[in-house]
This record gives structure tokens, C-alpha cells and sequence, in this order.
């Protein structure tokens, strides 16, 4: 029947008030046309009576012709559809009924019924037995209900919703057929279908119905109001379709997508495995735990716990979370060990490294955790566990812990569960993997670094001095911010504060090789604008030969390009202070009656970036005052976050600070810092000191040969009234003999001789000179150069440093006597 589809030769209503008769002789000849099928076709009658009907019509129709003939004429119809020519050439789709029938003179006949099937045609007249197959045979439930929201019918699929047959239901309402529905919530749909004559399309409903009273499930129902010829309405059908499979894959789907959102926000090992429980209930179970590897949580490689004689295997708690408040019975704090029985499926699982799922637990097996809190083992059924799945956390091909997954009251775990369980673990195991691998590298980077910054600050009596120092949170990763307190001669002292750029381990490695340098430099007595030039000197080389130059921020291997750095020199002898600073915040002081300032410190580049020469300035602090060094992670938080913001919180911290250095440095950093900064952040504070008039002895002496002696007789009497012993005296006379000779015999200019008597003896011989002394080994004949030989062997140390007005050589050597 070519395209069409044959309707079979059941009898079907046939509406013939629009149709277009014509006859046929029994060999299929046209003999009666009709001006309705002239209308229809094109042909006239003159041009259709004679031919064959077979010719109006398209090839595969007219090929059933001689078949249609001879069923009529054993007695049989035919309705069907068939595709018809017009007389311009152009299809015409027609519905027809070929049927017997008798020619007026007796002679048989074949009667062609032809329904044009265009639009606004009425095709076929649907009788309710047609009707009926449609409704009762679809495999979609269908229903009606009355204004009254009562059944008035329903078809053979709506049964597999429950409820029984139709004829049960008839006169009852939702909730009386299904009780465990939200039956409130489908009505109200329907009143507002019969209210407003508005059709509702696709409303899903989740829930359980009595079909499945253990598990949840979705259809998808739909609306329609029913109406009596003048528009009334008479009651309400609906459509249901189950639509659960649909819906369990949105809900996989969307547990997946929390899942990305939400595990593996942090580098904490311990976080990101109670993310994984979070993340898991209730979606996919009720009661969920995870236990990692000792060496996971230690950040250490894992290694599978052996099992070779033991009969407990022992994990660790690394998360859990219960939909009940009484599961679990007995809760296992998070860190605390978990002991599994050898034999148990969970030590099963951690060895093979394979998962395990079972529908039903055994109630009254004993749980697989061994050692409860209260020493008591509850058995699945106490517990109220009817489901489990076991899957193994493995990232990299490593088995990291377990992730138990238990059911109380949904349906069994299925296969599609444990799927969606391995997929969710195995997303979170590279986060897990993530966060072990980043603990390791950081608690590396935090013993590199604590190693390299002052385990305690060296006594010197210039100042008081007390330091704090917090990393950055594990998202940051370690950074490079260090301090230092470097005793320099004649009793004065170096604080240092910088910072690298970057963070871990390669970080902490650059922030050691800059502080280094720092103390090499500070050995040599050079002042501060000269320190932050040989850094600025190192740092560009360091860059070079790492191949860090071009394109880089310095930060990206730990390079010290683009490190910030102050360096402050105090002098207790007069309290002046020295300073210059490489891309770092000015020093805070507080005044000994507690007002709060800032240095105004020219800001120098940072240290390996290029840029006009470093400047230093000096101030004159009164004693008691403190000076507050500090790394830019200290004025980085609250405010807006500019450098004045912090400079005003800042300054109100330091305004209640305590009278006791070291409470109020940890103080100051709690008050202006959070628990886990963004940035590393150190904090130095120094109150000055100043050593006692009577601790200080000077004379300015003539460039004449002559003083020499006078300089020794004047020294021997400061150490008396000192009450120093007489090895010390006799040990200051040679080298004040010494260093006084040399300056008069090699210098210009003014000399003068100072002792300082503080933890050391320091002698000081100030001249004119501008070159430094070289320490010579003289030969035996020699008359000459033994003079800095003599000094170098006589001190514990010496060494020369250059003032505006010439230069210092001074000598230091240990006292047995205390000052008083």
C-alpha cells in the first residue's frame, strides 16, 4: 500500500457524509462518477468512466487493486488509505472503503468510498471501540476523576503504580489508594486544573507509592480538564509516567556535581576525607565513614599496613556523618584509631584494593570495628544497618584508606549505587592524594624554614627584643618572611624583617641563602644602604645563573628577585637608630609613653628588580622605645586592605600592647592576623636600651707618637675604677698600644680611644683614614707589620667599620667579671 499504512479488513465507522462515491465493475473499471469525486480528483466524468481506478492511482496502491477486487467479490471490505493522482499530476491522500455492491440493472458492483485527508479534514470517525484499544491497551497509566476528585475510571497500567485493579478504585480518592503519598499536593494540581481550565504539563512527583514502599521513585504526571458540551467541567484526567531511572541519574548527576563543588576546597587531609562523608549523605547513604592510612594522614607515602600475623588491621578516623542522631551507637572521634578484624570485608577490600557491596547484613553479625569505647559490640541489627558498600579510597594506583557507605531505611545498595560510590571516591581520592602529597611538602617546608630562622635570639643588652611568626594556611602554601637579631661590635645590634617571593620548600631555601647573606654582610660591618646593595647585587646574579631573568617573577622557583628586606642598626652608646629598606613597610615605634609612629623611610626597590640606589635614615630613639619591624602579611587583612588601613589598625594594636614584649607581640598578630593568613607573616619588636654613662669611656687624642704612652697609662686607670683583673688590664694595654700606634703612624686626621664595657670589652681607636687594614704575616727579620697580627691574636674578635668622619678598628675581648 505504499507509504500509507493499511488499516486490515476489520470493519471500522466510516463517516461517508464527506466522502466521494463512485463504482466499479467487477475488473476495477470506472462505471458512476460523481461530481463530489470530480471536485476531489480533477477528472470529469467522461474522461474517468471506462478507465481503470488502478490509474488514478499512485503505483504501489494501484498494485493492491487486483487483490481489493477480488476480496469484494467473495463478500469482504477493505478500509484503508491510499494516495490518489490528480488530474494536475499532484498526490492527493485519501482514507477508502471498497466494499460490494449491486449496479442499478442487477449487475455486481464494487462501491469506492474516497475521504480527502488534508488539513481540516475529518478523517476517521473514532468509534469507542477505537477508542478504547487506545486507552486500555497504552502503557501509560491514564485515570479520570469526577469534581469531586474521585474515580470514575482508570486503565489496566495504572495498576503497576498499586491500588489494584480500576473497578477498586472506582469512587475513591488519591490518599485512599495511595496512603504513603503526598496525595495533598497532587490534588491541589488537579482543583487548579478544574478551577481555571489551565492544562499542567509534566509536574514530577518523588516519593514512595505502594508498588515500592522501600524505595523512591518519580512520575511524571500530567493534567486535563474534561468538558460537557456547553463547557462545564465534568471532572479531571490524568497521564502517569514512571520516570525514575530519569530521575536517579539527575540525582547521580547532580551528587557528582556537589561533589566537584565541594570536596578538596582545602589541602587538609582530614578536611577533604569529611567533605567526602558530607558530600555522601543523605544522597547516596545514610551513615558514611572514611578511614585512611597512618602514613596518609602523616602526609608520608602509603604503604599498606601489614597483615601478616595480626589480627586487627588499625586505620585512622579520618571523617564520618550520620542522616540519625543515633547512628553511629558508639561514634569514633575523627583521629582516632580504627581497628578492623582480619578476616572483615573492610580489610578485604584495603588489601585486594577491589570494592564490596552486599543488599541485606546479616542482623545479627557483629560489626566489623573492633575495640567500641565502651567495650561493647553491637550487632547490624542493634544497629540498625540493612545495606552496605565498601569502596577503597586508591589514587595513583595506591590503596589511601576505606570509605564504608551504610543504609538504614532507603532501598538495598544496587549496582548502579556502588558505581556512583566508586566514582564519587575516586574523585575524592585524588584530592585526598592532593592534600597527603601537599602535607608532606609543606611540614617539609616548615622544619626547612623554623630550621633556618632563630631557634633563640642571642643575648646582647642593646634591646629587649621578642619575635612571632605564623605561616600561611595550607591553600597559600609556606612562604619566605624571616627575621634576625645580629649582635654587632661595640654593643650595637642589627634587626632584620624580609620576605621572598613565593612559597614552599623552594621558598624557604631562597629566604635561607638571602638570610645568610644577610648575617655574612652584617659580619662586616657595613652600613645599612650598602647591606641592601650587595643584596640587590646577589639577587640579580642568583637570577642569572638560575636562569630566572627574563618573563619571571622571581617567585616561581624560589629565586630572591623581587625579595623585600629592613635593616636596622641600633646604637645603645647614644640611641640612634639606622635604617634603609628594600620594597618592605617602614618600622612602627612606640614612644616609652605609648603614642605610636612610623618612620617616614624612603621605600628602596625591591632587592634584584633594578632602580635608583637604596637610602638609609637615622633617628634618635629615646630609651624604652619600641621598634616594630614587620612583613606586609601583618597590614594585609580588614579595612580595605591598602597600606594605610593597616598602618590605622596597626596602630591601634600597638596602643594597648602590654608592657611585657612577648605577650604583646603574640598579641598584636592575633589581634591584626587571622588563625590561617593568606601570607606568612613574622613580627620583630625591640625596646630599646642604653648602656650606663659610667659604662662608656672616651678621649680624643693628638696625632703625636707621644700619646701613646699617655693612651695606656688613661686605660689602665678607666679599668680599675672598672674593677676589672689585671689579665684583662694587661691584655687592654697591648691592644690599645697597638691600635693607637697604627692610627697615628698610618692615618691623618683626628684619633680618638673609646672603651665600652658591657658583656665584652671593646677598645675602639677612631681616625681620619679611609682605607681599611690588612692583617700581614711578617717574616722573622721584619722590623714592621706585627701590629693587627698582635691584635687578631690578643681579642676574640676585631674587625673595622667606616663613619662619615674615617674609620673605626676596634677589638673585643671576653670579660670574667660582670658589670655591675
Amino acid at each position: 500500500m505504499g507509504r500509507h499504512k493499511e488499516q486490515g479488513g476489520a470493519r471500522q465507522g466510516f463517516d461517508v457524509a464527506d466522502a466521494a462515491p463512485l463504482l466499479l465493475d467487477p475488473h476495477g473499471l470506472v462505471s458512476g462518477w460523481t461530481a463530489h469525486a470530480e471536485r476531489l480528483l480533477g477528472h470529469g466524468a467522461a474522461e474517468a468512466v471506462g478507465r481503470k481506478f488502478a490509474d488514478l492511482l499512485e503505483a504501489g496502491d494501484a498494485e493492491r487493486m487486483e487483490d481489493l477486487l477480488h476480496r469484494c467479490s467473495a463478500g469482504g471490505d477493505w478500509t484503508g488509505l491510499m494516495t490518489a493522482l490528480h488530474r494536475d499530476g499532484h498526490p492527493v491522500p485519501v482514507s477508502v472503503r471498497v466494499a460490494p455492491a449491486t449496479a442499478p440493472q442487477g449487475r455486481p458492483a464494487v462501491l469506492v468510498l474516497l475521504s480527502e485527508l488534508g488539513d481540516g479534514a475529518r478523517g476517521w470517525d473514532m468509534s469507542r471501540g477505537v477508542l478504547e484499544q487506545i486507552v486500555v491497551g497504552n502503557p501509560i497509566g491514564i485515570a479520570i476523576v469526577d469534581p469531586e476528585l474521585r474515580y470514575v475510571w482508570s486503565n489496566a497500567a495504572l495498576e503497576r503504580w498499586g491500588g489494584g485493579p480500576g473497578r477498586s478504585r472506582l469512587g475513591l480518592r488519591v490518599a485512599d489508594v495511595q496512603p504513603g503519598m503526598d496525595s495533598e499536593a497532587v490534588e491541589e494540581r488537579m482543583r487548579h486544573v478544574l478551577e481555571t481550565g489551565e492544562q499542567v504539563v509534566g509536574y514530577e512527583y518523588v516519593g514512595r507509592v505502594r508498588s515500592a514502599p522501600l524505595r523512591e521513585t518519580a512520575q511524571m504526571l500530567s493534567f486535563t480538564r474534561i468538558e460537557d458540551d456547553r463547557g462545564d467541567p465534568m471532572g479531571v484526567y490524568y497521564t502517569v509516567v514512571d520516570v525514575t531511572d530519569r530521575h536517579r541519574a539527575r540525582q547521580r548527576l547532580a551528587l557528582l556535581d556537589r561533589a566537584g563543588q565541594y570536596i578538596g576546597r582545602t589541602l587538609d587531609v582530614m578536611t577533604t576525607a569529611q567533605e567526602l562523608a558530607d558530600v555522601a549523605v543523605p544522597g547516596l547513604a545514610d551513615f558514611v565513614t572514611v578511614d585512611l592510612l597512618e602514613t596518609v594522614l602523616r602526609g608520608a607515602e602509603p604503604v599498606p599496613e601489614p597483615l601478616a600475623g595480626s589480627e586487627r588491621v588499625p586505620l585512622r578516623r579520618a571523617g564520618h556523618r550520620s542522616l540519625y542522631e543515633d547512628l553511629p551507637r558508639t561514634a569514633v572521634d575523627s583521629g582516632a584509631v580504627v581497628s578492623y578484624l582480619t578476616d572483615s570485608p573492610p580489610v578485604w577490600c584495603l588489601t585486594t584494593g577491589e570494592s564490596w557491596r552486599q543488599e541485606q547484613l546479616d542482623p545479627l553479625a557483629v560489626e566489623w570495628a573492633a575495640g567500641a569505647p565502651d567495650g561493647r559490640e553491637s550487632t547490624f541489627l542493634e544497629l540498625g544497618l540493612q545495606s552496605v558498600m565498601i569502596v577503597p579510597i586508591r589514587a595513583r594506583g595506591v590503596t589511601l584508606g576505606l570509605t564504608t557507605f551504610f543504609r538504614r531505611r532507603q532501598s538495598p545498595f544496587d549496582p548502579d549505587d556502588l558505581h556512583l560510590a566508586e566514582d564519587l571516591v575516586s574523585r575524592a581520592a585524588v584530592c585526598v592524594d592532593n592534600a597527603r602529597r601537599y602535607t608532606r611538602e609543606r611540614d617539609a617546608a616548615l622544619v626547612l624554614q623554623r630550621s633556618l630562622l632563630p631557634r633563640r635570639l642571642p643575648d646582647q643588652d642593646a634591646v629587649e627584643v621578642a619575635a612571632c611568626y605564623r605561616p600561611a594556611d595550607e591553600l597559600t602554601g609556606l612562604g619566605g618572611d624571616w627575621y634576625d637579631v645580629i649582635p654587632l661590635a661595640a654593643a650595637r645590634v642589627a634587626l632584620v624583617v624580609g620576605e621572598v617571593p613565593g612559597h614552599g620548600i623552594d621558598a624557604a631555601a631562597a629566604m635561607g641563602r638571602l638570610r645568610t647573606a644577610v648575617r655574612t654582610l652584617a659580619a662586616i660591618d657595613l652600613p645599612p644602604e650598602e647591606v641592601l646593595a650587595h643584596l640587590d647585587d646577589l639577587a640579580s646574579r642568583s637570577a642569572r645563573d638560575d636562569g630566572d631573568g627574563e618573563g619571571d617573577d622571581g617567585g616561581g622557583r624560589g629565586s630572591s628577585v623581587g625579595s623585600a628586606c629592613v635593616y636596622v642598626v641600633y646604637d645603645p652608646a647614644d640611641g640612634r637608630c639606622t635604617m634603609a629598606a628594600a620594597g618592605h613597610p617602614a618600622p612602627a615605634v612606640v614612644a616609652p609613653d605609648g603614642t605610636v609612629g612610623f618612620v617616614d623611610l624612603p621605600q628602596g626597590p625591591p632587592l634584584g628588580v633594578g632602580g635608583p640606589p637604596f637610602e638609609a635614615v637615622e633617628v634618635s630613639l629615646a630609651e624604652g622605645s619600641t621598634l616594630v619591624l614587620h612583613t606586609d602579611g601583618l597590614l594585609a587583612y580588614g579595612g580595605d586592605g591598602v597600606e594605610e588601613s593597616g598602618r590605622e589598625r596597626l596602630r591601634r594594636a600597638l596602643e594597648g600592647m602590654a608592657r611585657e614584649l612577648r605577650p604583646s607581640c603574640q598579641a598584636v598578630v592575633d589581634a591584626l592576623v587571622p588563625a590561617r593568613p593568606e601570607d606568612d607573616v613574622a613580627l620583630l619588636m625591640a625596646r630599646t636600651r642604653r648602656l650606663a654613662s659610667e659604662q662608656i669611656a672616651a678621649w680624643e687624642l693628638s696625632p703625636d707618637p707621644a700619646v701613646v704612652a699617655d693612651a695606656r697609662r688613661t686605660a689602665q686607670d678607666q679599668l680599675s675604677r672598672w674593677g676589672l683583673d689585671e689579665e684583662v688590664k694587661f691584655t687592654t694595654e697591648l691592644l690599645v698600644s697597638e691600635l693607637v700606634t697604627n692610627a697615628i703612624r698610618h692615618a691623618s686626621g683626628r684619633v680618638r680611644l673609646r672603651l665600652i664595657r658591657e658583656r665584652t670589652l671593646v677598645c675602639e681607636v677612631l681616625d681620619g683614614g679611609a682605607s681599611a687594614p690588612h692583617l700581614r704575616h711578617p717574616r722573622a727579620m721584619d722590623e714592621g707589620g706585627r701590629g693587627l697580627l698582635l691584635v687578631s691574636q690578643l681579642a676574640e674578635r676585631w674587625g673595622t667599620r667606616f663613619v662619615p668622619d674615617g674609620k673605626i678598628i676596634w677589638a673585643e675581648q671576653p670579660l670574667t667579671t660582670p658589670p655591675e
